[in-house]
């Protein structure tokens, strides 16, 4: 066995050190890149109550503000993902960068909620850009194993998008005005491009001819489409049990048939169904979902609790919100650090996965007037489920994939959890819109009662209640206002009861996950060592053609061979100096 010498030892040292200041290098332009989409998401979080409010909307209009961005992220994101395996990434992801912050700067003009949809549906295709190529970058520049020990860098820019977003948001709302929210981001996103642009080195892409799946794009946006459309109206515009109801879920079931026959018969599938096999794979896609439900639909929602059932100022909003961002960054820097140090990963999503149903339940009992400690408490713990699991689940895919399917691979998982939030939203928006509806119909006579206190201001509150647009609960006087709080705190917490099922769907899928240990390769490092391998093969095949007598063919296989083997050599010297 070989022995290191202080020499050898020392230019590991120096070896690795440079190594750590090229990932550094490389890391700011994209760690600044995610700090744009986080904070152009998050900033208008805690204003969006008032905007919708501003433009005249209802709760159906409140909820495909957000679901309209989350449906074109998930379409979205196998498609950059496919993107990531045929084209330059450094480009893909700064033309992410772009059409995020331009529509996002456009909202900011919007009159209408119709017009806001549209621009934060275009938002979403950036943003499902900068979900799945974020991913598989890390993949190009980090090996699964060191993960953690950069958990650090991308807890600190969470902490200040998670943290600062809404804060920022809440003020400018409150002292300015809440379309300078949608402007906020475009000087950090020039400045995402140009460090990018200096810093951002990638290893380079072998030549593929490109195969775009259009048909099976268009026939997953008609099934998931027609799906929300159908969840978000029925039981108002038209009955659960009715023609529309029909015509919209057996068109989606349709399109859902057809692409996953396209998918079958397609070179170049969008998802490869293929990869259901690798188990792995498939019960990080079930988990990601439930996860997705919990993650986007508690926090849009929890926005809409702390403003409607609290009374809560948009400011205030964003302060009351911090608990469970702080139980999702801890925990996802802490328990980062811990995977990285021991190679150990399947305790942490296990104990995350009963922290989400913990933190679902608990939130599913909140009343207007609960001590806001307890809610705090429950909504750490909801944040530190999602902390545990969320960025685990594509490390531990990206740890079996193969490295030609980083991209597909990182972006299949994204995407589920993309969709589970697309439809944890509206589902849960559609029930919140139903539960108010009933409790307002069933207190009518105490919302009368209040209003006939207040003269005629309560008659103009009346009408605007009975129009279903989202009140601005802050500013509505005292009598009306405890009724009003009371009856959102109530549906907004029979509408988080929707995530409990699916969050222990998420639990078992995770308990029955392979505990592989996680590679210390990157993804071009398992390449090479790929290619290394296939070389040493096909030349110890040639040679065992050649006959023992042809010695001119014996010594022209000699080089090749030497080369080969002296590559398998570096990459297993690679990989052995990291263990």
């Amino acid at each position: 066995m070989a022995t290191s010498t202080p020499a050898t030892a020392s230019v590991a040292t120096a070896d690795e050190k440079r190594r750590h200041r090229h990932v550094l290098q490389a890391l700011t332009g994209l760690l600044l890149g995610m700090f744009v989409s986080m904070l152009a998401s998050t900033v208008v979080s805690t204003s969006l109550p008032v905007i919708v409010h501003d433009l005249g909307g209802d709760q159906a209009a409140f909820t495909w503000v957000v679901t309209a961005t989350l449906l074109t992220t998930a379409i979205s994101t196998p498609i950059w993902g496919k993107l990531a395996d045929l084209f330059n990434r450094k480009l893909l992801i700064q033309l992410a960068i772009v059409i995020f912050v331009l529509a996002t700067a456009a909202a900011g003009f919007s009159q209408d909620t119709g017009t806001l949809i549209a621009f934060r549906a275009v938002q979403g295709i950036g943003a499902g850009g900068l979900a799945a190529l974020s991913q598989v970058i890390m993949a190009d520049i980090i090996s699964p194993r060191e993960r953690g020990r950069y958990m650090g860098l991308f807890g600190a820019v969470m902490a200040v998008a998670t943290v600062g977003g809404p804060l920022l948001g809440g003020f400018i709302t409150d002292t300015i005005d809440w379309r300078w929210n949608f402007f906020i981001a475009l000087p950090f996103a020039v400045a995402a491009l140009i460090i990018q642009q200096r810093t951002l080195h990638l290893p380079p892409r072998p030549k593929t001819k490109a195969r775009i799946d259009y048909f099976g794009i268009v026939l997953l946006s008609v099934a998931v489409s027609l799906l929300l459309i159908w969840v978000t109206n029925a039981g108002k515009d038209y009955d659960w049990w009715s023609t529309e109801t029909i015509l919209m879920v057996g068109g989606a079931l349709v399109a859902a048939i057809l692409f996953v026959v396209v998918e079958l018969r397609s070179k170049e599938p969008l998802v490869p169904l293929t990869m259901f096999k690798n188990r792995t794979f498939t019960l990080a896609v079930v988990a990601s979902i439930s996860i997705g439900i919990a993650m986007f639909g508690t926090s849009v929602f929890l926005s809409q609790y702390m403003q409607l059932a609290r009374g809560a100022t948009p400011t205030e909003a964003g302060l009351l919100t911090i608990p469970m961002i702080a139980g999702l960054l801890l925990a996802s820097i802490v328990i980062g650090g811990l995977v990285t140090r021991t190679g150990h990963w399947k305790p942490y999503l296990i104990v995350g996965g009963v922290l989400l149903i913990a933190g679902s339940y608990l939130l599913s009992t909140i009343h207007y007037d609960t001590n806001f400690v307890l809610v705090s408490v429950y909504m750490f713990l909801l944040g530190a489920g999602v902390g545990m699991t969320m960025q685990n689940l594509v490390l531990i895919v990206q740890n079996t994939a193969k490295p030609t399917e980083i991209g597909v691979a990182s972006s299949g998982v994204t995407f589920f959890r993309s969709l589970g939030g697309t439809i944890g939203v509206s589902v849960m928006g559609a029930a919140l819109a139903t539960s108010a509806t009933n409790l307002f119909t069933d207190r009518k006579d105490d919302v009368v009662a209040a209003l006939m206190t207040l003269g005629q201001k309560g008659a103009a509150i009346g009408e605007q209640l009975q129009s279903g647009t989202i009140p601005q609960v802050s500013s509505l006087p005292e009598a009306i206002r405890v009724i009003v709080e009371d009856i959102y705190a109530q549906a907004i917490a029979h509408s988080f009861l929707i995530a409990v099922p699916l969050a222990v769907i998420s639990l078992i899928a995770i308990l029955f996950l392979p505990n592989k240990p996680l590679t210390r390769m990157t993804t071009s490092e398992r390449v090479q060592a790929s290619e290394a391998d296939l070389a040493t093969v096909s030349t110890a095949e040639a040679m065992e053609t050649l006959a023992p007598t042809d010695t001119d063919r014996t010594v022209d296989a000699a080089p090749g061979a030497d080369r080969a083997a002296e590559t398998v050599a570096d990459a297993a010297d690679e990989a052995s100096r990291r263990r």
